[in-house]
C-alpha cells in the first residue's frame, strides 16, 4: 500500500532528478546538435572561398550519417562496457577536436572525411544519453524527461543561428570567419567533455545530492522495472524484418529527420541567397523557424495528451510539414520560402510526441521497430 510519505519521497526524488540532471544533459545535447548543423552556416563562406558546389555540400552533409550508421552499434557495445559517463566524456572530446579540424578543409575529399569522422564520433552520444536517463529516471517520469531533452534540437537552432551568423563576420589573423566558427563552436564540446567525466555521477548510488533514503527508493524502483525486461531475441529480429507494419512505421518516422535535417542544413543558404541579408542578419532570421518549432512541439504534445488522441495529431502534423515544404519549393518570395520551411519544421517535429506514444507504436516491441528504423534512417 502506498502511503503519503512514499508519494512525497517519490515526488522529491523525481524533482531532484529533473533539476540536477536534465539541464546539464540538455546543454550537452545542444552542443552536440550545434556541432553537426553549423556547417550549414559555414557553407555560406566555404562555397566561395573553396569553390565547392552544391553537390559537394550535399554529399558532405549526408556522409555524416554514414559515419553515424556504421559506428552506432560498436559505440553502443563499448558504452555498456566502459560506462556511460566515461564514454560520453570521451566522445565529446573526440568530436570537439574533429569539428575543430574542419578549419583544415581544402578539398572535397577532406570535407567528406571529416564529416564522416564527426558522424562516427557522435554515433554513441544520443543512445548514450537515452541509456543514461533510463538508469536514472523511472518509467513514469522518463517520457517527460526525454521529451524535454528532445526540445534541445530546435533550441540549438535558436541559440546557435545568431552566434554562427556573427562568427562568420570574424576575421582575425589567417583564419576566415567560417574557420573561427568551427573553432569556437567546437570548444564547448571539449570543455564539457572534461566536465562530464568529473561532474556527472555514473549511477544513483554515487549522487552526493541524493539522500540515503532517496537513493534507496530510486535504486529499488529502477531495479524492479528492469527485472521485467527481456532482451531482444533473434527470432524477434527476424520477425521485425518481415513485418509490414513495422516497415510502414519506420518509413513514416523516416520522414521526420529527413525533413528536419534537410531544412536545418539548407536554411541559412535559402535565407542568405533569397533575401540578400548579411551573415549576422541571416543568423537572426534563421531563429524564427526554430522558435516556432519549439512552441509547436510543446503545444502539440500537451494537446495530444489532453485529448488522449495520437493518430490525427501525427497525421495532420505530417501533412502540414509536407504542405510547407511544397510551398517553399515552388515559391520565390523570401517570406513565403521561409514561412514554408518554418511550417515544414513545425509539422515534422510536432509529430514526434504523438507518434512515439501512439497505441500502434507502444503496442510493438521497441527493439523490433528500431531494428528496421535505424538502418533506414541513417542510410538516407
Amino acid at each position: 500500500m502506498t502511503t503519503a510519505t512514499d508519494v512525497d519521497l517519490e515526488r522529491r526524488t523525481i524533482r531532484k532528478l529533473f533539476l540536477r540532471l536534465l539541464p546539464f544533459l540538455f546543454l550537452l545535447y545542444i552542443v552536440s546538435y550545434l556541432d553537426r548543423i553549423n556547417v550549414g552556416f559555414a557553407k555560406l563562406q566555404m562555397q566561395g572561398l573553396l569553390g565547392f558546389d552544391e553537390r559537394v555540400f550535399g554529399t558532405g552533409f549526408g556522409i555524416f550519417f554514414a559515419g553515424y550508421f556504421f559506428f552506432q552499434v560498436p559505440s553502443n557495445l563499448l558504452l555498456e562496457r566502459v560506462g556511460v559517463r566515461r564514454w560520453i566524456a570521451g566522445l565529446m572530446i573526440v568530436w570537439g577536436f574533429v569539428s575543430c579540424s574542419m578549419i583544415f578543409i581544402r578539398t572535397p575529399l577532406s570535407f567528406y572525411v571529416l564529416r564522416f569522422l564527426l558522424g562516427a564520433a557522435e554515433a554513441g552520444f544520443f543512445p548514450g544519453m537515452i541509456l543514461y536517463m533510463k538508469h536514472w529516471f523511472p518509467s513514469g517520469a522518463r517520457a517527460r524527461a526525454v521529451a524535454l531533452f528532445m526540445t534541445a534540437n530546435p533550441l540549438a537552432g535558436v541559440i546557435g543561428s545568431p552566434i554562427s551568423g556573427l562568427l562568420l563576420v570574424l576575421h582575425i589573423g589567417k583564419l576566415a570567419g567560417w574557420q573561427w566558427l568551427f573553432v569556437l563552436e567546437a570548444l564547448p564540446a571539449v570543455i564539457l567533455g572534461l566536465v562530464v567525466y568529473w561532474v556527472l555521477p555514473e549511477m544513483p548510488s554515487t549522487a552526493m545530492w541524493l539522500s540515503n533514503e532517496e537513493k534507496a527508493w530510486l535504486s529499488q524502483k529502477l531495479q524492479h522495472e528492469s527485472s521485467g525486461e527481456t532482451p531482444l531475441a533473434k527470432n524477434e529480429l527476424i520477425a521485425a524484418l518481415g513485418s509490414l507494419r513495422i516497415w510502414i512505421l519506420a518509413l513514416v518516422y523516416f520522414g521526420l529527420p529527413t525533413c528536419m535535417y534537410g531544412i536545418t542544413l539548407w536554411l541559412p543558404t535559402a535565407i542568405h541567397g533569397l533575401s540578400g541579408a548579411g551573415y549576422a542578419a541571416t543568423g537572426i532570421i534563421a531563429t524564427i523557424p526554430f522558435i516556432a518549432t519549439t512552441i509547436a512541439m510543446v503545444l502539440a504534445g500537451m494537446n495530444s495528451d489532453r485529448m488522449q488522441e495520437r493518430c490525427w495529431h501525427t497525421g495532420l502534423a505530417a501533412f502540414a510539414a509536407a504542405a510547407g515544404l511544397v510551398g517553399a519549393a515552388y515559391s520565390s518570395a523570401p517570406a513565403l520560402v521561409i514561412s514554408g520551411m518554418t511550417l515544414g519544421m513545425m509539422g515534422a517535429q510536432s509529430m514526434t510526441g504523438p507518434f512515439c506514444t501512439s497505441s500502434v507504436c507502444s503496442g510493438l516491441r521497441m527493439g523490433n521497430f528500431e531494428a528496421v528504423y535505424w538502418p533506414l534512417h541513417w542510410s538516407w
